[in-house]
């Protein structure tokens, strides 16, 4: 179990972008921190009101962008266009390729998200879109499937193109929850707000992550006097 500090992040300040990077990406290149299993990508974004990110193109790549604060503007080649609101999810299968946009609509209220990227099962899938609401009610005290590839299983959650599964939390002060892989393989731990105490030990705080491996069984506690939120990403072998 690797503990990733959220300062150890690599930073990018821009006038309308303040991200963290938690792996190689753009300009930032560490061949020790390419990626972690299927997990090639996950930045912590803060756009400034009226940034964003113009048309660009992707390829074989899952896309899952997670909405915390403020609202993001979407817009792609297939046709796709709206806005993404906290709380909602929003999975692209880029395959053989597609362009979009991210920009912020609002000309003074920023927009808080996180941007992942998986390296597909296989390569020249048909592109594809999908957008979810989940509440916070739905969070509360569990760990509740909003991407997974096993749809028969969580037939409430988006599909991914590759063995993940990624689950959101809302830990309530005095609770606890606990998980056990099925299949044995690599697990990602990011705390969104709020502190949480994983497997008894390691006391992970807002932008701290865990990369987990050959560990099969969590426990997640708030021992805090105050809710957190986090993401858990089970990727399987």
């Amino acid at each position: 179990m690797k503990i990733i500090r959220s300062d150890e992040r690599y930073a990018v300040q821009q006038d309308w972008l303040n991200t963290r990077f938690s792996f190689s990406f753009a300009d930032y290149y560490d061949p020790e921190n390419l990626q972690f299993g299927s997990l090639r990508v996950f930045n912590d974004d803060r756009i400034a009101g009226g940034g964003g990110f113009g048309m660009h193109p992707h390829a074989n790549m899952e896309i899952v962008t997670y909405v915390i604060d403020g609202v993001l503007e979407h817009r792609d080649s297939m046709g796709n266009s709206g806005l993404i609101h906290p709380g909602e999810v929003q999975h692209m299968t880029a395959g053989t390729g597609i362009r979009h946009s991210e920009m912020n609509p609002s000309p003074d209220q920023e927009v808080h998200l996180l941007q992942l990227w998986f390296i597909p099962r296989s390569r020249g899938l048909a592109p594809a879109w999908e957008q979810k609401q989940f509440s916070k009610e739905q969070q509360w005290n569990v760990l509740y499937p909003v991407v997974s590839n096993r749809r028969d299983q969580y037939p409430e959650s988006l599909g991914i193109e590759q063995d993940v599964t990624m689950y959101l939390s809302r830990l309530q002060s005095g609770k606890s929850i606990s998980y056990q892989q099925s299949d044995p393989g690599k697990m990602y731990v990011f705390v969104i707000d709020g502190a949480l105490r994983l497997n008894g030990e390691h006391l992970l705080e807002a932008g701290d992550s865990a990369r987990i491996d050959e560990v099969s069984e969590l426990q997640f506690i708030n021992d805090g006097d105050k809710d957190n939120n986090f993401m858990l990403i089970d990727m399987g072998l």
